[in-house]
């Protein structure tokens, strides 16, 4: 994350944002109760468990909340530069 961020929404705000880590949980629940009977690690997983596909980290804007993988942000940031530089 070291290049220019702009909210693909509100489109003002380049310097508040929040980092929002996604760290999968992969766990089994009793179907009845619904309490976690088993919590396992990625490796560890049998083959009817999908691992976790999604991004790493989402990026949060400071300013409207717009949630969104930083690739929004950094294209957004890259998009408004070449509008300036025309």
């Amino acid at each position: 994350m070291t290049q220019p961020l702009l909210c693909p929404t509100c489109k003002s705000n380049r310097m508040r944002f929040t980092v929002i880590e996604q760290t999968p949980r992969y766990i089994r629940l009793d179907p009845q109760s619904g309490e976690v009977v088993a919590e396992f690690h990625q490796d560890q997983l049998d083959m009817f468990h999908q691992p976790y596909k999604g991004e790493h980290y989402m990026i949060q804007c400071g300013i409207c909340g717009t949630t969104e993988p930083e690739e929004r942000f950094v294209k957004m940031a890259q998009h408004m530069q070449t509008q300036r530089s025309k």
